[in-house]
């Protein structure tokens, strides 16, 4: 391994779509190293992300980032975007009729993003909903699906093509801070630059503990996703994502299949997560439930991690004590859908030039995304 270490504007660390976002924002204007540890970047949470794009869904900050996020994502913004990252899917938000409080109060948050959607109407649009299970449903009519490979894939090839540099299997082994300069070790070689960018998503925490900065109370929560088959009669692939207004399940038709979820969010340290048994058995009950379905075969299970931190709302923010380290964590389950709007905004921040006015215009600013070490969780 050379000791000499390669120097450039920034490191980022972690490969997933928010340090591949970032990463491609920040190689317009300068040199950028991406660190990834693994193999493959994307390799854990954004690999195993079902994404939906949705402006109704999200803390208010997220809401606000989504919105900003549109245009690229539909294509309209004059930018490299690639075309067809949005297949449309509406998603419909289902109440029994002991959850009336929780729809209303749903719809007053979301207000014109949803409109209110009979229990006939429901079931109609999802055919397989149990006519007595659901009570009243709202419908965002926008939402779509997100190809999250083409997205991801998109950011990674923007870095090589502006000539900065992707590392895999590139673990930091230490991380330290000298003479206006980070260092990262790794088994590729060392690199400095005067920012490093901690977009390590669930090991965030460990990355600032090996740089000698105070950890931020990282979150990694399991999410459980499962593949089941469709009743072979059904024609399912202008299905709505249906999603249970206290998030206890969500169904949603993939590539031919039915892709269903119990929305488990169980804290776990930051590893390579598989699903647990038992959280498979309680998304099967559930839609058993409320979807006229059953269950007989998985095609396919797995699990991810969605990182929070406490507030819920992600930060992307310099630590104010420590130089040039930047904080790009926290995203929750909004990760890929915001990504777009958070990485030029994180990306103005690091350079030190203007916000984009189209981000302050929905709403965001760099104190709603400020590192708040005392905040409690959300």
């Amino acid at each position: 391994m050379p000791n000499d270490p390669e120097t450039v504007d920034q490191i980022v660390i972690g490969g997933g779509i928010a340090g591949a976002s970032v990463a491609a924002e920040l190689a317009r204007t300068g040199t950028v190293v991406l660190l990834e540890a693994e193999t493959q970047a994307g390799y854990h949470t954004t690999g195993r992300s079902a994404a939906q794009f949705t402006k109704a869904y999200g803390p208010p900050v997220i809401r606000g980032l989504t919105r900003a996020s549109e245009r690229f994502f539909r294509a309209t913004d004059g930018t490299e975007a690639p075309e067809g990252l949005l297949r449309p899917r509406g998603v419909l938000f289902v109440a029994r009729s002991d959850q009336h409080a929780a729809l209303q109060k749903l719809s007053d948050l979301l207000g014109d993003s949803v409109v209110p959607t009979t229990a006939q109407e429901a079931c109609h649009m999802s055919p397989l909903l149990r006519s007595d299970y659901v009570s009243r449903a709202v419908f965002d009519k926008e939402a779509a699906d997100i190809d999250v490979d083409a997205l991801h894939q998109h950011y990674l090839k923007t870095i090589r093509a502006l000539g900065s540099d992707i590392r895999l299997k590139s673990p930091v082994a230490s991380l330290q801070y000298s003479d206006g300069l980070w260092r990262a070790d790794t088994p590729t070689g060392p690199v400095q630059a005067p920012v490093v960018v901690n977009a390590a998503g669930a090991w965030a925490d460990d990355v600032a503990e090996m740089a000698g900065v105070a950890p931020v109370g990282l979150m990694p929560k399991r999410r459980t996703a499962i593949l089941v088959e469709a009743p072979e009669t059904a024609h399912i692939d202008d299905w709505p994502m249906v999603v249970d207004v206290d998030e206890e399940f969500y169904l949603k038709p993939d590539a031919g299949l039915l892709l269903i979820s119990p929305a488990d969010a169980t804290q776990s340290p930051p590893c390579d997560v598989q699903p647990d048994e038992m959280d498979v058995a309680i998304c099967v009950d559930r839609i058993e439930t409320a979807f006229d379905l059953s269950i007989r075969r998985i095609s396919h299970k797995w699990a991810g991690l969605r990182s929070f931190v406490p507030g819920g709302a992600p930060y992307a923010c310099f630590d104010p004590d420590a130089r040039g380290f930047f904080w790009l964590v926290g995203q929750g389950g909004y990760g890929i859908q915001s990504a777009p709007a958070l990485a030029r905004f994180a990306a103005a921040l690091i350079t030190e030039t203007p916000i984009p006015s189209d981000i302050l215009n929905e709403g965001v600013t760099a104190a709603d995304l400020m590192l708040r070490r005392n905040e409690v969780a959300a």
